[in-house]
């Protein structure tokens, strides 16, 4: 559930958000379960080269990380609130095109 102010991340990045939800299930991880609702607060401006996704406000992540493989390489890192019951900004880090959503929001 997001608060109307910011698209979801399953709107702006739908192949992402199925593929993160994904790799979280097969470690069984229950945070899987919140990514459809995550909130897309727009690419981290902390820096020009930056790459994470935003999906809390900046400065919301804890210290934990959570690297999601496959075939044994990192694809995604996620950061998470201190907490740990969601998600706050994904690191997609293969390389992909993520296409015109990687824009600033709200």
């Amino acid at each position: 559930m997001t608060d109307g102010l910011y698209p979801r991340l399953a709107d702006a990045f739908p192949a992402l958000a199925v593929e993160i939800a994904e790799l979280l299930r097969a470690e069984g991880d229950s945070l899987a379960e919140v990514v459809a609702d995550l909130p897309y607060h727009g690419p981290c401006t902390c820096t020009a080269t930056c790459i994470n996704l935003l999906t809390a406000p900046f400065g919301s992540s804890g210290s934990t990380m959570i690297q999601l493989e496959r075939d044994g390489m990192d694809v995604i890192w996620l950061s998470l609130d201190p907490y740990r019951t969601t998600i706050t900004d994904i690191e997609v880090l293969d390389g992909r095109d993520l296409g015109p959503s990687v824009q600033q929001s709200g």
